[in-house]
Order: structure tokens, then sequence, then C-alpha cells
């Protein structure tokens, strides 16, 4: 294989004639390479651009979970659009080119910001591909995986919707209800994921379960194959858990964001189906416990500053509005719309 092979085209390497082979931004595999020797294009004459030594530097070097998401955002787009041509996945970029990028934002030390940057608020599809690979890293990393399980687990976590490429955009982009016969086809995607990854070498098993299986739910209620408890892979459900409170969290086609008490409050009572408990603590505690000292908007339109969680009602804390504390267990009526970055 060339060297050139997991680089980004810098320019559109073209024929003589003016025909573009590849255009700007194309990340190379050899089925270009072989398409280039064809039409007798000199190597020596393509530009390319290392994204990981090169742009990913840049990106690093600015700090910001935002820009991390972004290149993210970009680059996944660039490679789920190259995989629904080909059917095949580029592991080799995705591993070592992608992830990377997925796993920096994860480090980011405020996670609120972390929380703003991966909300999908145009391009959803691409931007829950990234938001769930950095919401599973954070998760894993709070139960205490090992490093290598860690791994594993953003690999399956931004791949877990891979099937959808074999799904119709006009269902995934559907702006009001599926109907039934839509529904059935939109569930296709784990199990057609499932067969993507399998077929794909160097993929751990496990890595195709999450596929399968991040729509399942412990009480046996999910799909494709209505397992329960145990039978859920633990990456599975970790998984599970980051894909709700992304979707919850992001503006899709068919719904606006929702407000922060309300996300917590459907995760908690499993509106989406029974999820781990366990993972869901983990999840909640952390968040609620980045609260303090923070900025809210409470859906009165008051703004507020975070000064005390209540032990016994975690989402209605104590607040201070200008010089005035509200405790918000007592204020019933008044919740937290939105926390402030």
């Amino acid at each position: 294989m060339s060297d050139l092979a997991g680089k980004m085209l810098k320019y559109d390497v073209t024929t003589n004639y003016g025909l573009v082979l590849a255009p700007a931004q194309t990340v190379l595999m050899e089925e270009h390479l072989n398409l280039f020797r064809h039409h007798r294009i000199d190597f020596m004459d393509i530009i390319t651009t290392n994204l990981q030594e090169q742009e990913l530097e840049d990106v690093h070097s600015q700090d910001s979970s935002g820009l991390l998401v972004q290149k993210a955002t970009q680059f996944a787009k660039q490679l789920f659009e190259q995989m629904e041509v080909q059917k095949k996945i580029p592991l080799f970029e995705i591993k070592n080119q992608l992830i990377p990028i997925v796993q920096q934002a994860a480090e980011h030390s405020d996670l609120f910001e972390i929380f703003e940057a991966v909300k999908a608020k145009n391009e959803y599809t691409h931007q829950h591909n990234v938001g769930v690979g950095i919401l599973s890293t954070l998760i894993g990393k709070w139960l205490q995986l090992d490093e290598q399980e860690v791994g594993m687990l953003t690999l399956a976590a931004t791949l877990h919707d891979v099937g959808k490429i074999e799904v119709s955009k006009d269902i995934l982009q559907k702006p009001g209800k599926l109907t039934k016969e839509e529904f059935n086809e939109m569930k296709q995607h784990t199990v057609r994921g499932y067969n993507l990854l399998r077929e794909t070498k160097g993929i751990n098993y496990r890595v195709s379960l999450v596929a399968l299986q991040h729509h399942e739910r412990a009480d046996g209620s999910g799909y494709p194959m209505g397992l329960r408890d145990s039978q859920i892979d633990r990456l599975s459900r970790i998984v599970a858990v980051a894909d709700i409170f992304h979707a919850m969290t992001s503006k899709r086609p068919y719904q606006d964001m929702m407000p922060f008490h309300e996300v917590v409050r459907q995760m908690r009572a499993g509106l989406f189906g029974e999820l781990d408990p366990h993972i869901v603590s983990v999840f909640l505690t952390n968040i609620i416990r980045g609260l303090i000292g923070r900025k809210v908007k409470l859906t009165d339109g008051r703004w507020a500053e975070v000064v005390y969680i209540n032990p016994t009602d975690d989402t209605n804390p104590l607040v201070k509005i200008d010089e005035a504390f509200v405790d918000l267990s007592r204020e019933r009526h008044i919740h937290i719309k939105e926390v402030v970055v």
C-alpha cells in the first residue's frame, strides 16, 4: 500500500482533461490510488495534508472542546459519506485520525463546555456520532473502565449508528413523526451496522454488539431482539445512556432541545425504556455535582447561580438570584432550563 493511503487531499486530483478523480479533503484509500494509476496520475504531483499530525495539532493547541468537536464532526461526515459509497468501514482512518480527536475532546476540563460543544444544532447525524462517542468516553472513565476498554468504547460509540448509511435519507431527515413502516425500516440500522462491523477486519466483536444492542432496554422493551438486563453488553448499556442524553439535548429534525431539568427527569424515570440504573446514576451524579457555582437560566426567564445541591432533591438546588437566595425544592413551579457556559 502506498504511503499516501490514509492522508487527506489538499487539492483536487484531476486528469489532463479536467475530470475530477477525487476532490480536496478526500481521505485516500487504496481504491483511489488504483484509480489514479489507471489514469496515469503522477503520485509526486499529489499534495496531501495529514489531519492527525497537522490540523489536529493546531486544534489541540487551542484547547477548545468546540473546535475539537467541529473538527471531529467534519471528519466523521467525510468518512461516513465515503462509507455510503464503498459500503466498507475505513478502520485505519477512524482509529488513527477520528478517534484521537474524540478522546481529546472528552478530556476537556469543563464538563458543561463539552455538553454545549456536542449539542447538535443543525447537522444532526454526524454531530450525533461524535457527541455519543465523547459522552460514552466520559461515562467509561467515570465507571473506571481500564484504558483498553475505554478505547474500545470510544470506537464502538462513535460507530454505533453506522448502519444508518443503509437507511434512506428521506427517513433519517424526515421532519415529522415516522410511519410504522418507516420506523421499522429505521430500526434495521442496528442489524445493518452489526453486519458491517462484523465484516470489518480488526474490529473487536463487542464493538459490533454495540451497534446491534444500543436500543435494547433492561426491561425487554427495546429492539431489535428485546434483550434484558445482563443479556445486553455493558458497553452497549453505556452507549444507550449517552445516545439518549445527546438526542434529548440536541435539535433534531422533528424535536427541539429539551430543558435541562426535563432531560434529567426523563432519564431517571426511564421514559425511553429502562436503562442501566448504575450507569444512569453515575452519569447524572457527575453532571449534577458540576452544577455548583454554575450560572443557569431558570424556566421563568431569570438568571441564577447554583450555590448548594439538595441531597434529597438534587435537580432543584438552592440558587442565588441577584442578592436573594431561592430554594427550587420549595418553589416547585421553577426549574433549571439550561446551564450557561
